[in-house]
């Protein structure tokens, strides 16, 4: 890869320290929350550190409108605005926040273990026991309603109804769910090495597999027609533009190489994915014909792998984290 197609001059470097495992932006502050309990902020080149759990691990994250709410393994959930100030919303002493889902109008929800806990924008708190461990937690696009994945499939609650949850069910360990942006489909990773998805409509099954390794990371293209997935030696994209959604049809692979692809996170204006590897690369490319830009290189025989990423809003800036502790911040060019 020659220089021409490369922004590793335009990365600098942050010492987070500890795993990163979740990178955010809250207005034109960078965040990244770590595995010591620890945030660190970054903005106009200086940084700082807030011990948001100190007696635990960050766990899981998500934004619910412009505060970044973190879940640790002290049971506590906190929600943090771009001044640095925080509050403890929840704490349940013992148990760990497995996974966390928001909204933009401030609804939230989490599990821990098979309890489910819904709180709408009012404030308002439902709680639900889905049928095993819950790993994943997503709401949908419209509507007050939330799909939970668990054993054997997902179900699909609305917490401000009387309604039994709606099961969609599938054989195998369900982990991570997300909606494609429209609702027309629900897609969760599997402990499998594979995809399950459902047509709502229908409740009609999409199966996507031939993943060499677990697929943990999903993103929607910003017009909602691609999904770039983790899990093997290149960035998988799935279509989703048709009524089929990727029914009988291939996937296209961007940044092929011989190592796994760790996170991937799509572009929020453009048609293009940032790919982070399992050695710490990071690449750039774009979807429609696969052209890459090299952002980040790792010494050959590193074993490192990108954990987070997060784009703002404009999708100038993109912030990056790694297992073992290694960050960065890409400005792109003008």
């Amino acid at each position: 890869m020659d220089d021409t197609a490369s922004l590793t001059d335009r990365v600098s470097p942050i010492a987070a320290g500890a795993h990163v495992t979740a990178a955010a932006f809250l207005g034109p502050v960078g965040v990244l929350a770590l595995g010591d309990g620890t945030v660190v902020r970054v903005e106009d080149q200086s940084e700082d550190r807030i011990p948001l759990h100190p007696d635990g691990a960050i766990l899981v994250a998500a934004m619910v409108g412009k505060r970044l709410i973190t879940g640790g393994d002290d049971g506590r959930i906190v929600a943090l605005n771009a001044d640095g100030t925080h509050e403890e919303i929840f704490r349940e002493d013992g148990k760990w926040i497995d996974a966390l889902a928001a909204r933009e109008d401030g609804a939230l929800a989490w599990s821990c273990g098979k309890q489910v806990f819904a709180r709408d924008a009012q404030g308002r708190l439902k709680n639900f026991n889905a049928p095993s461990t819950v790993r994943g937690l997503a709401f949908a696009p419209k509507g007050y309603r939330l799909a939970i994945a668990h054993y054997n499939g997902a179900s699909l609650w609305f917490p401000d109804t009387n309604a039994p949850p709606e099961l969609l069910d599938w054989k195998g360990a369900h982990l991570d769910a997300t909606f494609a942006p429209d609702g027309r489909f629900l897609v969760t990773s599997m402990q499998e090495n594979a995809l399950h998805g459902w047509r709502l409509s229908d409740k009609r099954d999409m199966r996507m597999s031939g993943y060499p390794a677990k697929t943990r990371s999903l993103s929607w293209s910003h017009d909602g027609r691609w999904l770039a997935t983790s899990g093997a030696e290149a960035c998988i994209v799935w279509p989703f533009k048709d009524k089929d959604g990727p029914m009988g049809k291939q996937p296209r692979e961007c940044g092929v190489r011989r190592v796994k692809v760790s996170r991937v996170a799509c572009h929020p204006k453009a048609l293009a994915v940032a790919i982070g590897y399992e050695d710490g690369w990071i690449l750039l490319c774009r979807m429609t014909d696969g052209a890459e830009i090299l952002i980040r290189r790792t010494e050959a025989g590193t074993h490192d792998p990108i954990t987070a990423f997060a784009w703002n809003r404009d999708g100038r800036r993109l912030l990056f984290g790694t297992g073992a502790g290694e960050a960065g911040l890409l400005e792109m060019p003008g």
